[in-house]
Protein backbone atom coordinates (compact mmCIF):
# COMPACT_ATOMS: atom_id res chain seq x y z
CA UNK A 1 0.00 0.00 0.00
CA UNK A 2 2.87 2.15 1.08
CA UNK A 3 4.82 1.60 -2.36
CA UNK A 4 1.42 2.81 -4.17
CA UNK A 5 0.87 5.98 -2.52
CA UNK A 6 4.92 6.49 -3.24
CA UNK A 7 4.28 5.83 -7.12
CA UNK A 8 1.01 8.24 -6.74
CA UNK A 9 2.96 10.49 -5.34
CA UNK A 10 5.87 11.07 -7.92
CA UNK A 11 3.65 10.58 -10.91
CA UNK A 12 1.93 13.77 -9.03
CA UNK A 13 5.05 15.60 -8.76
CA UNK A 14 5.80 14.73 -12.48
CA UNK A 15 2.48 16.25 -13.50
CA UNK A 16 2.99 19.41 -12.15
CA UNK A 17 6.20 19.42 -13.38
CA UNK A 18 4.57 18.84 -16.99
CA UNK A 19 1.51 21.12 -16.67
CA UNK A 20 4.58 24.18 -15.28
CA UNK A 21 6.75 23.39 -18.39
CA UNK A 22 3.10 23.78 -21.10
CA UNK A 23 2.39 26.78 -19.40
CA UNK A 24 5.64 28.18 -19.98
CA UNK A 25 5.57 26.51 -23.79
CA UNK A 26 2.22 28.16 -23.82
CA UNK A 27 3.61 31.52 -23.05
CA UNK A 28 6.54 31.79 -25.20
CA UNK A 29 5.28 30.47 -28.43
CA UNK A 30 1.84 31.28 -28.58
CA UNK A 31 2.20 34.68 -26.44
CA UNK A 32 2.54 36.29 -29.86
CA UNK A 33 -0.46 34.97 -31.58
CA UNK A 34 -2.38 36.50 -28.43
CA UNK A 35 -2.24 40.09 -29.59
CA UNK A 36 -5.94 41.44 -31.04
CA UNK A 37 -5.48 41.79 -34.83
CA UNK A 38 -8.01 44.08 -36.42
CA UNK A 39 -8.70 44.58 -40.38
CA UNK A 40 -9.22 47.41 -42.49
CA UNK A 41 -12.71 48.28 -42.07
CA UNK A 42 -12.37 47.78 -38.12
CA UNK A 43 -9.37 50.99 -38.24
CA UNK A 44 -11.70 52.52 -41.06
CA UNK A 45 -14.42 52.72 -38.75
CA UNK A 46 -12.85 53.11 -35.26
CA UNK A 47 -10.53 56.17 -36.49
CA UNK A 48 -13.36 57.02 -39.05
CA UNK A 49 -11.30 57.65 -41.64
CA UNK A 50 -11.86 56.76 -45.29
CA UNK A 51 -9.51 54.08 -47.50
CA UNK A 52 -7.51 56.67 -49.39
CA UNK A 53 -6.53 57.91 -45.61
CA UNK A 54 -5.39 54.47 -44.29
CA UNK A 55 -3.88 53.87 -47.36
CA UNK A 56 -1.83 57.11 -46.88
CA UNK A 57 -0.76 56.07 -43.53
CA UNK A 58 0.74 52.54 -44.60
CA UNK A 59 2.48 54.35 -47.73
CA UNK A 60 3.94 56.93 -45.34
CA UNK A 61 4.93 53.95 -42.99
CA UNK A 62 2.78 55.22 -40.21
CA UNK A 63 0.94 52.63 -39.11
CA UNK A 64 2.81 48.80 -39.59
CA UNK A 65 0.23 46.29 -40.77
CA UNK A 66 0.29 42.52 -41.91
CA UNK A 67 -0.83 41.95 -45.93
CA UNK A 68 -2.53 38.45 -46.89
CA UNK A 69 -3.41 37.58 -49.74
CA UNK A 70 -4.71 41.37 -50.28
CA UNK A 71 -6.11 41.74 -47.45
CA UNK A 72 -4.43 44.58 -44.52
CA UNK A 73 -4.61 43.34 -40.99
CA UNK A 74 -3.28 45.73 -37.82
CA UNK A 75 -2.12 45.05 -34.68
CA UNK A 76 -4.53 47.05 -31.93
CA UNK A 77 -1.73 48.13 -29.96
CA UNK A 78 0.09 49.49 -33.00
CA UNK A 79 -3.24 51.85 -33.66
CA UNK A 80 -2.96 52.77 -30.13
CA UNK A 81 0.50 53.70 -30.53
CA UNK A 82 0.21 56.00 -33.37
CA UNK A 83 -2.45 57.84 -31.85
CA UNK A 84 0.05 58.46 -28.78
CA UNK A 85 2.81 59.29 -30.82
CA UNK A 86 0.56 61.75 -32.51
CA UNK A 87 -1.34 63.57 -29.86
CA UNK A 88 -0.76 66.83 -28.88
CA UNK A 89 -2.51 69.20 -26.64
CA UNK A 90 -3.77 72.28 -27.97
CA UNK A 91 -2.57 75.29 -25.54
CA UNK A 92 -4.46 77.59 -27.65
CA UNK A 93 -6.81 79.89 -26.42
CA UNK A 94 -9.69 80.10 -28.26
CA UNK A 95 -10.71 83.70 -29.33
CA UNK A 96 -14.10 83.88 -28.39
CA UNK A 97 -12.76 83.04 -24.10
Amino acid sequence: MMEVLNILFDLSGEIKEMKTLLQHLKKSHFGKFQETWINSQDVLFALKISKRTLQNLRDKKLIPFSRIKGKFYYKLSDIEAMLENNYSINTKKNSYD
